[in-house]
């Protein structure tokens, strides 16, 4: 258990720091401006730099905004969740305290890219393992959890008014550039969340009571069991259908590893679902 958390903090910790490179080297020397409140954080900095005779920092602006994101995260998705997030967003805006802002190359649409990539990398890293990097991630995944949709979509979504503030106070070339940012780490996002993507296991196994009980302790996922006959060998068997997202097949792989090493597994992909099936 201590292991699983220390793990856990190290990537919030890897995935906060690529978000402050990203913010640091990127995407605010070349004012393209990121995903989520980290974009909205951006632009109210600059608009308070040039409108007010006085700055505030990106990263304290972020760590303000995340505030009462982490309340409602605290009541709707979980306390362990939420512990993790604002550990991130805290992270995030020292590290972009502590990181000075320096161009790395004049190209705006390399800057555009790779700090795309780089943000979406951290985003991405910080999700799989349980937690976020606060504001709009967790009502993305608020989202995505009650539709059942990936992630990144509903980030490209509640992303448009960055993308036509930008555009309105800057110039549409920083709109531009900054959609290019926001399709970029959308891409990059769901390539590394993919809790939203089902799978069907078929276990063919002769020891399915076993394996039923074991399945049952670590993964809440119903379970068929189907009669089944060897073919060749004549045998009695039995296959277990059960669908799971594809962050628990390596639990599930695992289970049927200790249990039966000799079981026969097919793992496919499945389109859809019609039916009760647990999201959380």
């Amino acid at each position: 258990m201590y292991r699983s958390e220390i793990r856990k903090i190290l990537i919030v910790i890897v995935g906060a720091f690529l978000n402050a490179i990203a913010m640091n080297f990127f995407l605010i020397p070349a004012n393209v401006y990121a995903s989520g409140f980290t974009g909205v954080a951006q632009l109210l900095s600059r608009m308070i730099g040039s409108f007010a005779p006085f700055n505030i920092s990106t990263g304290i602006l972020l760590l303000l905004l995340n505030i009462p994101v982490t309340i409602l995260a605290w009541r709707k998705v979980g306390k362990s969740f939420t512990f993790y997030s604002f550990l991130s967003v805290i992270l995030m805006s020292l590290f972009m305290e502590i990181i000075p802002i320096t161009r790395w190359s004049p190209d705006i649409l390399l800057n555009a890219v790779f700090g795309g990539v780089i943000a979406a990398v951290g985003v991405g890293i910080t999700l799989k393992f349980g937690a976020s990097t606060g504001g709009m991630d967790i009502i993305a995944m608020l989202l995505s959890r009650k539709k059942d949709k990936p992630v990144g979509t509903y980030l490209f979504l509640l992303n448009g008014v960055i993308i036509v503030t930008a555009g309105a106070v800057y110039g549409p070339e920083k709109a531009l550039y900054t959609l290019v940012t926001l399709y970029t780490s959308t891409r990059v996002v769901d390539a590394i969340h993919t809790r939203h993507e089902k799978l069907t296991a078929m276990i063919i196994t002769k020891k399915s009571e076993e394996l039923k009980q074991a399945i049952h302790a670590k993964l809440v996922r119903g379970i068929t069991r189907v009669p089944a006959k060897g073919a060749f060998t004549n045998e009695s068997k039995e296959m277990l259908l059960i669908v799971i997202t594809r962050y628990e097949l390596y639990d599930l792989e695992r289970i049927i590893k200790e249990v039966d090493p000799h079981a026969f597994t097919n793992i496919i992909e499945t389109s859809g679902i019609v039916g009760t099936f647990r999201r959380e």
